[in-house]
């Protein structure tokens, strides 16, 4: 298209805005000056800059990820839960983007990378506080992660609450007890700072939802909506994996983890297993 077309083609555009001297403009409600000062390169290396943009965009989505969560907390204790299945279908939809993102930086190579890895001291994914949230709202809970974030009393009292507040799989289950289904009391009244451990009779009550699920829609769909979170999630923490075994092989992580073999470890995990479970007893 040329440049004549395009400009009469704006002319054409009557109620297009202009003038901004005085009112507000797109990059002043998305704060684009500090959002796009925010890259911030430690080296003149060129692929840093994708390193620094990919991360800070994962960031942003773990953000909406908690944001979304939260919410599905509090309207799972409301009982409302299609509100709730509207939240977690975000969540589900989220998780999409940063596992893609993953592909996007697979094209970072070994080489390229050790030309500033040392430029990040002891700075790591692992220390990200909102991928602990993240874990934590999901219900794994890790205590020593805690130690990481004391340097800042505001960030530690964050995740000290979120640690011992009820998870997303803590709130179904009770969903669960309100809904007739008899949960045991010791998991109801659970400490919910330690990590959740299946239990009978929360497999026992979720078989029944799958096996009446005309009587028990909503819970169903509950359900199905947590699976969809985890699998997510999983498919996240493998395509991490699975990168980070790409660019820097079986190295030691920058924030001391094993790297490659940690993340192995945590793939492992089940934040609500017996969803699970019961696949192979309907």
């Amino acid at each position: 298209m040329s440049d004549k077309h395009e400009n009469d083609s704006f002319k054409e555009e009557k109620g297009i805005h202009t003038d901004f001297i005085e009112k507000m403009t797109y990059g002043d409600y998305l704060q684009l000056d500090t959002l796009l000062a925010s890259q911030k390169r430690l080296s003149n290396h060129h692929d840093e800059m994708l390193f620094i943009i990919i991360h800070q965009v994962s960031e942003l989505w773990l953000k909406l990820i908690i944001h979304e969560t939260k919410a599905a907390i509090e309207a799972i204790k409301q009982d409302d839960l299609q509100s709730s299945f509207k939240m977690l279908a975000r969540v589900s939809k989220t998780q999409t983007q940063i596992i893609q993102a993953w592909d996007v930086l697979s094209t970072l190579t070994p080489a390229e990378y050790m030309e500033f890895r040392d430029k990040l001291g002891n700075a790591s994914g692992f220390q990200s506080y909102q991928y602990r949230l993240v874990e934590f709202v999901l219900g794994y809970k890790t205590h020593f992660i805690l130690d990481i974030y004391k340097k800042d009393p505001e960030l530690h009292a964050i995740l000290e609450e979120a640690y011992h507040a009820p998870g997303l799989y803590d709130v179904a289950i009770q969903a669960l007890a309100r809904n007739g289904f008899d949960i045991d009391k010791n998991i109801l009244d659970r400490d919910f700072s330690e990590t959740y451990s299946k239990d009978d009779s929360v497999e026992k009550a979720w078989l029944e939802v799958y096996k009446n699920v005309e009587d028990n829609w909503e819970l169903y769909q509950l359900a199905e909506k947590l699976v969809d979170v985890e699998d997510s999630f999983q498919q996240w923490r493998f395509r991490h994996m699975k990168t980070v075994e790409r660019i820097i092989g079986h190295k030691i992580g920058t924030g001391g983890s094993s790297g490659v073999g940690y993340l192995k470890k945590v793939l492992d995990h089940y934040f609500f297993p017996e969803l699970w479970d019961i696949r192979t007893k309907i």
